[in-house]
């Protein structure tokens, strides 16, 4: 772990990797102290906001061990229904040596956890523990993508929550609603939020 300062009320805290960042996000969002304004989760760091008490914050960050994995809890799980039509789906099973069928059921028979948001209002970049479905980006990103599109990046699978361009490989569409204003909180998927998806 290495902590800089950012700002006058922020450190960023920097892990060895992604599952070393979530792991310790979990910790920190389950002990947060009162001095923490906000907690920023990012692929390797997470950005800790404060009112000011910078040796509080940083006592409290060094001393916070990280969690393991939660146990898996249905009820507090996001359930997206997604129809597997998108435009890579083949592309996806060629390049992962599976069928079409074979890609939808390593998709929806994993629980997905939101690893940090960003790109857009309301995009979350979801981990899961089949890494037969990491692939790369499209070599020629699209100009418009769909909002409601399922598609699938490296180990990350996401669901754009508006029209915008796109390089991810498409698999599926949804019309849950990702970024909804007049929501609390408006973002169906914030980090730590566990996912399954559905064929429907």
């Amino acid at each position: 772990m290495f902590v800089r300062d950012a700002g006058d009320r922020a450190v960023l805290v920097e892990y060895a990797d992604l599952a070393d960042a979530m792991a310790n996000y979990r910790s920190l969002a389950a002990s947060r102290i009162d001095s923490v304004v906000d907690l920023v989760p990012a692929t390797r760091t997470v950005l800790v906001r404060h009112n000011g008490n910078r040796d509080a914050v940083l006592a409290w960050v060094r001393s916070t061990e990280p969690s393991a994995q939660e146990v898996e809890d249905d009820t507090d799980t996001v359930v997206v229904a997604v129809t597997y039509d998108g435009e890579d789906l083949s592309d996806v099973a060629e390049a992962t040596g599976l069928t079409v069928a074979e890609v939808v059921r390593a998709h929806t028979e994993q629980t997905w956890t939101v690893a940090f948001g960003g790109f857009a209002p309301g995009f979350g970049y979801l981990v899961g523990q089949d890494d037969r479905l990491t692939v790369p980006r499209r070599t020629t990103p699209r100009t418009t993508v769909p909002a409601g599109s399922v598609g699938l990046a490296g180990q990350f699978s996401g669901v754009y929550p508006r029209s915008s361009p796109g390089g991810w490989q498409l698999i599926g569409r949804t019309g849950a609603v990702l970024w909804d204003v007049e929501r609390d909180p408006p973002a169906l998927l914030r980090p730590g939020v566990t996912v399954r998806f559905e064929q429907r």
